[in-house]
This record gives structure tokens, sequence and C-alpha cells, in this order.
């Protein structure tokens, strides 16, 4: 059973940095691709960044390219986001999720709680 937990999320002003972590144990980190999504209020997460188990390679959705990255470390089994020139419209959930098949969708695969950003105008 693969856990994940995030942290990091808290309220800030538009402009500034934030750092989300989020920590996965029960299975073998290296073979996971992990990803990073957003929710608001009533709605489904959205894709934000992942960071593929093979080679580390890595996606953005368009919103964020430039303004967030996307890093893990296979050897304390963690996924970090930094956020950068935060904006009111990255408000929301993050929520951390994991899945051993490549070719499958985060949806079927493992999700932590969610921590809340809120970016204030």
């Amino acid at each position: 059973q693969v856990q994940l937990e995030e942290s990091g999320g808290r309220w800030v002003q538009s402009g500034e940095s934030l750092r989300l972590s989020c920590a996965v144990s029960g299975s073998t980190f290296s073979n996971y691709d992990v990803g990073w999504f957003r929710s608001g209020p009533g709605k489904d997460p959205v894709f934000v960044a992942d960071a593929l188990a093979n080679y580390g390679t890595t996606t953005y959705a368009d919103s964020v390219k430039g303004r967030f990255t996307i890093s893990r470390d296979n050897t304390k089994n963690t996924v970090d986001l930094q956020m950068d020139s935060l904006k009111p419209e990255d408000t929301g959930v993050y929520y951390c999720a994991a899945k051993r098949d490549h070719y499958s969708t985060y949806e079927l695969g493992y999700w932590g709680r969610g921590t809340q950003v809120t970016v204030s105008s």
C-alpha cells in the first residue's frame, strides 16, 4: 500500500514563492510516476506537473510553465513542487499522486489528502 503525505501549503501574497513537499512510503518510490494536481472548490483536480519514474522526465501544465518546478528525490522518497511568482488563480488544494503503471492514469493510482494553498491579490 502506497501512502502519500503533502505538506507546505499556506496563505501567501501574489508574487511570492512556496515549496510543497510530498513524502511517499510503502513501496519502491523510484518505480512510480509522481505528480501534483490542484483542485478548486467543487471542482475535480487538474494536472499541474509530474516527474516520471524513468529518467525523471518532467511535464507541466501550460499555466505553470516557467513558474513551477517539480523535483523528485529517489533517495528520500519525496517529490517537491517549487512554486514561484504565485498568482491568485494558483489557489486550491494541492494533491500529490503516484502510479506504478506508466500507461495508466493518476486517477487510478494513489493520492494524498492534499494541502491548501491560498494566494491573495
